[in-house]
């Protein structure tokens, strides 16, 4: 079982310019990433991942950016609130309903 390890934001940033300065000497993009990924100590296919995400936020590939993908989670997470309290309300609704017709039967 693998540990994950926590890359600051500027290593991030940092490593994926390296790889976008560096493409040109290495002739590919993966053999830039094999490079920068050794150098600084992580594994290639998190760098590439942080190479791709970086890429959707310029716009040079297709997908979300990081924003959006921000925005889509926390609507998601708003939807599920809502869909709770909706659910609470009508079972509230039902209980309280019911209650009536009991006390008038009386």
């Amino acid at each position: 079982m693998g540990t994950a390890k926590r890359y600051s934001m500027e290593v991030r940033e940092r490593a994926v310019r390296l790889v976008l300065e560096q493409q040109a000497e290495h002739g590919s993009q993966w053999a830039s990433i094999m490079s920068v990924s050794a150098k600084i100590g992580c594994a290639a296919q998190s760098l590439h991942r942080w190479v791709t995400q970086a890429e959707r936020d310029l716009g040079k590939r297709a997908g979300l950016s990081t924003t959006e993908r921000d925005r889509l989670k926390d609507l998601e997470r708003e939807n599920r609130e809502l869909k709770r309290s909706n659910e609470i309300l009508r079972k509230a609704s039902a209980y309280f309903a019911q209650a009536e017709l009991d006390r008038r039967e009386k």
